[in-house]
């Protein structure tokens, strides 16, 4: 990372952090200060790498801006076999911070006070950026000018919103004395906000921590600001909520909004193929000359047992053929995907596409039409925005967060946003559509239905949502249950630990656009450019993954909680949307889970302790 105004490499953070814990916006901690990771306008992506991905660029402009053109990996130093030098200019890449909180705590004295004081010093090491600090050279307690620590206690809002604690109208309840200093002092060891008390040096007033939380703080925090730190700005007009007190390293404090799409292939050709993977270069080839110039700086080394020729013929049709930028293409990003597993044309294997279909289980042919090791995939995700105090969980789907709840990434309509790729493997397991049919013309399935739609409505009028839209139907309710009971044994055996594994549901009745489906994909990835190492597509094999199937629906016949768990339903709180399942039977990690572990229920896989609902299990004559 790189400070905006020194461009001096302080810490270090893996192009997933970006996306997924220490993205725009959010706080990151280093050993002496806390930082704000900036907002696009102020990131210099001169050493940024263009990733291709035309689906997920669509969705991207459907979901965030149309002015989006571009997918960038986070900007990288070059490469060396040499020691870094700490003091070479092309070394000081990466993403703009800024301290933040500004108000900082000195141990000693337990002074508060702003940066913008001039009370504290900074403090750089030329050789180690990431010791750089804020002293107190003034203290009047200790040998040693003491580092100086940032402040604990954050505002926040509902919109996105982030900003210092007020603590001249906290302590002031509301005024300002406006000539005395600030002390922050702890009594007894708890660290509860209860035992913190902010006092006024200058008129003596004092109050404690425990009035900016809970029911005190609704009544005594201000109004938000409107504040957006990683843009330097504030909202125009402000904001209409009020402020809500939260502490530093908050898991509440940022929530990121992204969209992800494999990479499949479309042409059967090889040249074809060649070109779409490298198509963010062909793209800017406007001439048969430029085209051999890129070839020629060694851009596009795949190329060369075709003629410039050729290559040129591709690219004009690449470059006449229909767009796919269009709503429906955008807007259903799995419709494309399931159709190139479920067809498993093994024409389309590529170094970054390989599929190998083997047959179903033994004892599993009437359930499964195929199941297909996808020995080789590509994914591609994207940071659109984030959320503060409210997760994007807490919605269904990502264009239904309100827009109010959506932070922007940077100050104008953006041209890009920052992306990652990974590799990795797969197993896709195809329902049997006839098998799904009977199951759903069940008479015994007709009151869970009916109370599954009501829990829905429930749930979304709760969050002042269309209590009609976007319900997924008991089919992905199934398929869903059985992916997450399916990678919890596979996590056992594989290799891979249970929050590596993730899920693709692919879930339409006949009635629907593109329906039916009925499948699932279970995959792992890694950054590295030769993926992982194949430990998931070893178990695809028939009768292991006959074995594992069996393991893993015999689990969830019981569970540690039973028969709490069996009995849930979520018509008991209109805050939770899944039946029988809990962290001890069905639940994933968030980075596993699509759904944020809604939509599970182990009684449509197989029969469960409630033995009045053991009719509308769907393996049930397997047990």
């Amino acid at each position: 990372m790189a400070q905006a105004q020194t461009r001096n490499k302080v810490g270090e953070l893996r192009p997933s952090q970006i996306l997924f814990s220490a993205g725009i916006g959010s706080v990151i901690d280093l050993p002496n200060l806390s930082t704000m990771v900036m907002g696009l306008d102020d990131w210099d992506i001169t050493h940024a790498t263009e990733l291709g991905e035309e689906r997920l660029l669509a969705a991207v402009k459907r979901s965030l801006s149309h002015s989006v053109k571009r997918l960038l990996s986070p900007p990288l130093p070059p490469e060396s076999d040499s020691v870094p030098n700490l003091l070479d200019e092309s070394q000081r890449v990466g993403i703009p911070v800024s301290p933040f909180p500004t108000w900082m705590l000195c141990p000693n004295c337990r002074l508060l006070a702003p940066l913008q004081s001039g009370l504290f010093d900074l403090k750089t090491d030329r050789f180690r950026p990431d010791q750089n600090r804020y002293i107190h050279t003034n203290c009047p307690r200790g040998k040693f000018p003491p580092t100086v620590i940032p402040a604990r206690f954050l505002v926040a809002c509902k919109h996105g919103h982030l900003d210092d604690f007020p603590w001249r109208y906290f302590v002031h309840r509301g005024g300002d004395c406006g000539s005395g200093t600030l002390r922050l002092n702890e009594y007894g060891v708890s660290g509860s906000a209860a035992d913190i008390e902010v006092k006024c040096d200058g008129c003596g007033a004092n109050r404690r921590m425990s009035d900016a939380f809970g029911e005190p703080g609704k009544k005594f925090m201000p109004q938000c600001r409107g504040r957006h730190v990683h843009l330097r700005n504030f909202d125009e007009g402000g904001c209409d909520q009020q402020m809500v007190g939260i502490l530093l390293g908050a898991s509440n404090s940022w929530f990121p909004i992204t969209l992800s799409a494999l990479s499949i292939p479309t042409a059967v050709d090889k040249l074809a193929q060649l070109v779409e993977k490298h198509w963010t270069v062909l793209e800017k080839a406007f001439s048969l000359e430029v085209l051999a110039a890129f070839r020629l700086i060694g851009q596009l080394k795949e190329f060369a047992k075709y003629s410039d020729a050729e290559l040129w013929a591709q690219v004009q049709q690449k470059r006449s053929a229909p767009s796919d930028d269009g709503d429906d293409e955008a807007k259903d990003i799995k419709t494309p995907e399931w159709q190139v597993f479920s067809n498993a044309d093994t024409s389309l294997n590529s170094a970054d596409f390989w599929l190998t279909p083997v047959a179903p289980p033994k004892g599993y042919e009437s359930y499964f039409n195929k199941v297909v090791l996808v020995e080789r995939l590509r994914e591609v995700r994207a940071l659109v925005g984030f959320t503060r105090i409210e997760s994007p969980g807490d919605f269904v789907e990502t264009g239904e967060i309100p827009e109010d709840y959506w932070a922007p990434l940077s100050r104008q309509e953006p041209k890009w946003v920052p992306a990652t790729e990974v590799r990795g493997e797969g197993l896709f397991i195809q329902f049997s559509e006839q098998a799904i049919a009977q199951w759903e013309a069940l008479p015994q399935l007709k009151e869970y239905k009916k109370q599954s739609v009501e829990a829905h409505q429930r749930w979304r009028t709760a969050r002042s949502l269309d209590p009609n839209a976007n319900y997924p139907g008991v089919r992905y309710i199934l398929l869903h249950s059985f992916a997450h009971a399916l990678m919890r044994q596979l996590a056992i055996e594989c290799g891979y630990t249970a929050a590596s594994l993730r899920e693709r549901i692919y879930s339409k009745s006949p009635q629907d656009d593109n329906g039916p489906m009925a499948g699932i994909l279970i995959y792992t990835a890694a950054p590295d450019s030769e993926g992982t190492l194949g430990g998931l597509v070893s178990l695809g094999e028939p009768a292991t993954l006959g074995r594992h199937i069996d393991q893993a629906l015999d689990q969830m016949r019981l569970c540690a909680s039973d028969p709490l768990c069996a009995e849930h339903s979520p018509l008991q709180n209109p805050n939770v949307l899944h039946w029988a399942a809990c962290h001890a039977c069905l639940f994933s990690p968030e980075t596993s889970c699509e759904r944020g572990n809604k939509y599970l229920d182990r009684t449509l896989l197989i029969p469960t302790v409630k033995t009045e609902l053991s009719s509308i299990a769907f393996f049930k004559d397997l047990m």
